[in-house]
């Protein structure tokens, strides 16, 4: 595993190996020896997977106690990461990634931050790992279209729901 730090204070971009040969491939997208080896020292108790298909929009969720491992298992999307902590220099800070089964980043995103992802491809399948349990009551939500931050996005024209819409 390869693990680089962003330009987010806290948010990390992990590569994972990969084995291929014939039959397909094979890789380990997690081992916690190797994330308590980097410092790492989240303790996952939830795996969560959308499936979601061409331009479909989900995010920016986020909440200010959960640490999540963002994978792409299948396709690809665009991903942004943005800083909801009040008060941190960093404040309102985005950075955007493409995550695919391809590249295989991943990011790690720290409690305060949010997160939405952009469907690129005709169907993907979005991992997160996290150290919480689900509690929608304790989120929050940032519109994709938030002036105070100028998201940019490789179009505008999402399928999303209505918890996200402007």
């Amino acid at each position: 595993m390869k693990i680089e730090k962003t330009t987010l204070d806290g948010v990390l971009s992990i590569t994972y190996d990969v084995f291929e040969d014939h039959r397909g491939y094979y890789s380990e997208i997690y081992n916690r020896d190797i994330f308590k080896e980097n410092d790492i020292n989240v303790d996952f108790i939830q795996d969560d997977i959308s499936v979601s298909y061409k331009n479909v929009f989900r995010g920016i969720h986020g909440d200010r106690k959960t640490c999540k491992l963002i994978s792409c298992l299948y396709g690809s999307f665009y991903l942004v990461v943005v800083n909801n902590i009040e008060g941190h220099e960093q404040y309102l800070k985005y950075q955007s990634f493409v995550l695919s089964q391809k590249n295989r980043k991943q990011i790690l995103v720290p409690p305060g931050f949010g997160n939405g992802h952009l469907v690129l491809s005709e169907k993907a399948i979005f991992h997160y790992k996290q150290n919480t349990n689900y509690d929608r009551s304790s989120q929050f939500t940032i519109k994709w279209n938030d002036s105070r931050i100028n998201f940019w996005f490789p179009h505008t024209n999402f399928i999303i729901s209505q918890r996200d819409e402007p």
